[in-house]
């Protein structure tokens, strides 16, 4: 049985709780992607705190490009459809970079927690994947 959006979404959230962001995205597509859990967190283990602890890509964004290419590849390049994931959650979350969404050096405060921002990576993959796959 397929997830709907909402239940992946709370799928990843609960992961969260014991994962990083960029785990949790992954753990929440592990039938689909056809990994054992194990090879899902070693995968997502450095994206903790996002990409370069903070300083660049939001953890949750990595996790989700890569279930992009997993999900899709067919040996063509990903880009374009690696674009539209990315400006999809940055229009979702307010920004891609975790120290940017997390307020770390702005007077804005947090723009997403980080249980949104795996909510919305999720929302991002479902709603950037060709309609023959949903």
């Amino acid at each position: 049985m397929r997830l709907n959006n909402v239940q992946r979404q709370e799928r990843a959230v609960t992961y969260k709780r014991t994962n990083n962001c960029c785990q949790a995205v992954l753990l929440a597509y592990a039938p689909e992607l056809g990994l054992p859990e194990e090879k899902l967190l070693a995968m997502g283990a450095c994206f903790g705190s996002g990409m370069g602890s903070m300083d660049e890509t939001c953890g949750a964004l990595c996790g989700a490009q890569m279930v992009q290419g997993m999900l899709n590849y067919n040996g063509n390049r990903m880009n374009p459809d690696a674009s539209r994931l990315r400006a999809r959650f940055e229009r979702l979350c307010g920004a891609t970079r975790c120290r940017d969404l997390k307020g770390v050096g702005s007077d804005q405060g947090v723009l997403c927690s980080c249980e949104d921002c795996v909510r919305n990576a999720v929302t991002a993959v479902e709603e950037t994947q060709p309609s023959s796959a949903r």
